[in-house]
């Protein structure tokens, strides 16, 4: 990555960088980047072009991802929904982004290979993912470049969820996966992210920048007294959620392996104990949040 800029911000490596970026970067050379839609139920950002890297983040079904450079299958890029940048398998991809007017409310969905319950699923999709409806048949849809789900799963981009709370805590039990953000595995800031999207918020993709971008900060100090519910609270490498009644923390952790609902008290306190104190707290207005200024998204296109 470059030196001096956010690498997960920034589409550059040391010996290419994207086209928008010269003059910023120092780079070998500049390619201009070609656009690609997740096309798959959903592809791991890897930090390596090999199948078994380290997952970085993961993109979505629908979402853009920019590709700068190919190797052995693999491509070098972008995910414009929340500027990761690394290697993801090409085949999951497809050329040339189609609008994306629709998203997934469900959890998750089964995409069918035909207008019917018992035909073949091509795979699952999630929350969040980003469709556009070419047709539709009784109960169920057609998505481009997809299949058929339950038209109760699809709303439009501008249907929005009120309650975060209620959003996050959907994910409780969901297995704990290191740079997850679907709903069969995710990690802290995946679900804070997964929240904030369904309720029509721009949020970064880690914990750090959400501690720092999302909201506004309370103010120190940062005792379990002056939380509301929907706070988001941030410790170095942690973020979680309080619960409904400022009594519990929503969280993905690797503690339990699992997102979980637990005692407030009880999770502040092992958490301190295991990565430091409470570094901050955001409170997010969603009305006003929803157009707030995204400054974290400045290596974007």
């Amino acid at each position: 990555m470059i030196e001096g800029l956010d690498g997960r911000l920034v589409a550059a490596r040391g010996d290419i960088a994207a086209d928008h970026l010269r003059g910023r970067v120092t780079a070998e050379r500049f390619v201009p980047g070609t656009d690609y839609q997740v096309t798959a139920g959903v592809v791991a950002v890897r930090k390596a072009p090999e199948d078994d890297a380290e997952m970085l983040s993961q993109g979505l079904h629908g979402e853009t991802f920019t590709i700068y450079d190919e190797r052995d299958g693999h491509g070098w890029g972008q995910c414009q929904q929340d500027g990761y940048v690394g290697w993801v398998d090409m085949a999951a991809l497809s050329l040339g982004p189609q609008p994306t007017p629709h998203r997934i409310a469900a959890l998750r969905t089964y995409v069918f290979s035909e207008p019917n319950i018992k035909s073949a699923p091509h795979y699952l999709i999630t929350e969040n993912a980003r469709v556009h409806i070419e047709d539709r048949q009784g109960d169920l849809v057609r998505l481009a470049r997809a299949g058929w789900v339950a038209a109760r799963h699809v709303v439009p981009m501008g249907t929005v969820a009120e309650d975060f709370v209620a959003e996050v805590r959907k994910y409780v039990g969901t297995p704990y996966l290191w740079g997850g953000r679907e709903s069969l595995g995710l990690d802290c800031s995946g679900l804070v992210m997964a929240g904030m999207l369904a309720c029509g918020v721009p949020c970064p993709r880690d914990s750090d920048m959400q501690r720092k971008w999302l909201g506004q900060s309370i103010g120190g100090p940062f005792e379990a007294s002056r939380l509301e519910p929907g706070d988001i609270v941030g410790w170095r490498g942690h973020v979680g959620v309080v619960g409904p009644l400022a009594d519990t923390l929503i969280h993905a952790n690797a503690h339990w392996m699992a997102t979980v609902e637990e005692p407030l008290t009880e999770a502040l306190a092992r958490i301190a104990a295991a990565t430091g104190p409470v570094l901050d707290v955001r409170r997010v207005e969603l009305a006003r949040d929803r157009t707030a200024p995204t400054p974290w998204r400045g290596g974007l296109r």
